[in-house]
């Protein structure tokens, strides 16, 4: 069987969900950019699937501007986050398993943004969201709204589940 690199590290099964993830943490005058969909009520956070052969420096570098249209550069690594769930969408019902690296990019100093990207749950759309405000809105991962009031000088691994 020959691998297909245009591909997302997601497997799924009769049940279950599991999906390798990159994520930018793109702050710009002390707020968020945040992205939702037309099939989901939240808001999460910038990235996507880490490709077969793909670093997961390089996947958040091509999500990042794929759906941005910006070129960010990466500041550092911030937070491994391991995610169990129910999903919703197109994997409704299914017992999910993420692991994501959020990487926090460096300030270009505008709140510029280039295009709204499509993505599998429909029109993808950028919001930037002040960080004082987040705890008004439904934010996935939970933990940004406490963690971006703090900014961990190491690498945090998180661990959360709703199942």
């Amino acid at each position: 069987m020959e691998l297909d690199y245009n591909k997302d590290c997601c497997i799924t099964t009769e049940r279950n969900w599991f999906r390798y993830r990159a994520t930018a943490i793109i702050i710009e005058n002390n707020s968020i950019l945040l992205a939702s969909n037309e099939m989901s009520d939240y808001f999460y956070s910038v990235g996507g699937g880490v490709h077969l052969g793909e670093t997961a420096e390089e996947a958040v570098l091509r999500e990042v501007f794929e759906e941005t249209g910006i070129n960010y550069e990466i500041d550092r690594l911030i937070f491994i986050h391991e995610n169990f769930f129910y999903g919703d969408g197109k994997i409704l019902g299914l017992k999910c398993h993420e692991i994501a690296f959020y990487f926090l990019m460096k300030s270009k100093g505008s709140q510029v943004i280039n295009c709204n990207g499509m993505c599998s749950e429909g029109k993808e759309y950028m919001t930037w969201i002040p960080i004082c405000e987040l705890n008004k809105h439904t934010v996935y991962p939970t933990f940004l709204n406490e963690k971006l009031k703090n900014m961990p000088q190491q690498i945090e691994h998180i661990v959360t589940s709703e199942l």
